[in-house]
């Protein structure tokens, strides 16, 4: 039995989750489990009935987190995902996919079209260039970016969902879900966990979240958020969730300095340039793959904007700027209902 609050600190997004002081529910106790999955801590908290089957869950969770990885992932050549990019443009026949990748490629579209391009995960190219920019410490030439920029728009990606098959109009491109892609992997998981019959029960991959029901004694799951360009500083004031997914984007840990500006790792689609101007976007949805994607979004769009979008898919967004080492925080009308009292 564990007791006190727990504390995890990610290592992508700056994300903090507080647990109850309580362990035993209904006759349920509450399990934690982590492990290392695309490159960070993956976290799964629930309560089960007993050590036995809430080991069984995790095992099983982790597993499906593996088979997501091993179609989603583009550092892994040969990930579905990056066979499906080999053949871009090569054929005149479309590809064929699973089940998980039409899915997730086909919420990528609803993003595309919602965010008016603002996500876009044809920005493969241009994330792989900036990948290995900031590996080298090296700033790429713009000719290389503009270069690189052609490569890129969804617009050109076709899905047919008859025959779950998807064709390239242009040879080269490539995809790069992640922006969307932890957000999905940790709704789906929830997902199975519910299936399963748990009740309560909190995901958490670097900072993208899914959550149902809320530890015993309180009304939700308490998150708190890091202000920009310090992650390990908090906002003096926490989020509580319950039945919904939470996603904080922000440059706290991955980012390039050139020339006295400091490039995000979020790309305007327009530029091909990381943002420049220090914020964190955090997003409350209904599932985590929105709340993922609408986090880059948002990102990007002009506040007005962010929330008009954030609104159109039923969901609250808040930003964070650090402007001459104060935080501003701009937010949608009903993300004031979700701070902690």
């Amino acid at each position: 039995m564990v007791k006190g609050k727990i504390l995890f600190r990610q290592f992508l997004l700056p994300v903090f989750i507080f647990s109850s002081l309580s362990c035993v529910f209904a006759q349920q106790q509450r399990f934690s489990f982590s492990s290392t999955k695309m490159g960070s801590p993956f976290n799964i908290i629930f309560y089960a009935t007993d050590s036995a089957t809430a080991k069984t869950l995790a095992d099983q969770s982790f597993r499906l987190v593996d088979s997501f990885v091993l179609i989603f992932s583009d550092y892994i050549d040969s990930s579905e995902l990056n066979r499906l990019c080999a053949s871009a443009g090569r054929s005149e026949k479309a590809t064929v996919v699973s089940p998980a990748l039409f899915d997730i490629l086909r919420e990528s579209k609803l993003g595309f079209e919602k965010s008016k391009g603002t996500f876009d995960i044809s920005l493969g190219p241009i994330t792989r260039l900036w990948r290995m920019a900031r590996k080298q410490n090296i700033f790429p030439a713009d000719s290389i970016v503009q270069m690189k920029l052609t490569l890129t728009g969804f617009q050109k990606v076709h899905l047919d969902s008859v025959h779950h098959s998807v064709y390239f109009d242009q040879a080269g491109m490539q995809l790069d879900l992640g922006g969307i892609g932890q957000g999905y992997i940790a709704q789906r998981v929830i997902d199975f966990l519910r299936s399963k019959g748990i009740a309560t029960a909190l995901v958490d991959v670097s900072g993208d979240i899914a959550a149902i029901g809320a530890p015993p004694g309180t009304h939700g799951w308490t998150i708190g958020i890091n202000v920009p360009e310090q992650p390990d500083e908090l906002l003096k004031k926490f989020i509580l969730v319950h039945d919904a997914a939470v996603t904080t984007s922000g440059d706290a840990y991955q980012f390039m300095i050139h020339d006295g500006k400091r490039y995000s790792h979020i790309i305007d689609p327009k530029t091909g340039y990381g943002l420049v101007v220090q914020k964190n976007v955090t997003v409350i949805a209904s599932d985590g793959t929105s709340a993922d994607w609408l986090t880059k979004a948002c990102s990007i769009l002009p506040i007005r904007e962010a929330k008009e979008l954030a609104r159109s898919m039923g969901a609250e967004v808040l930003v964070a700027y650090n402007k001459g080492g104060k935080v501003k925080l701009y937010s949608s009308r009903g993300f004031k209902d979700f701070w902690k009292k």
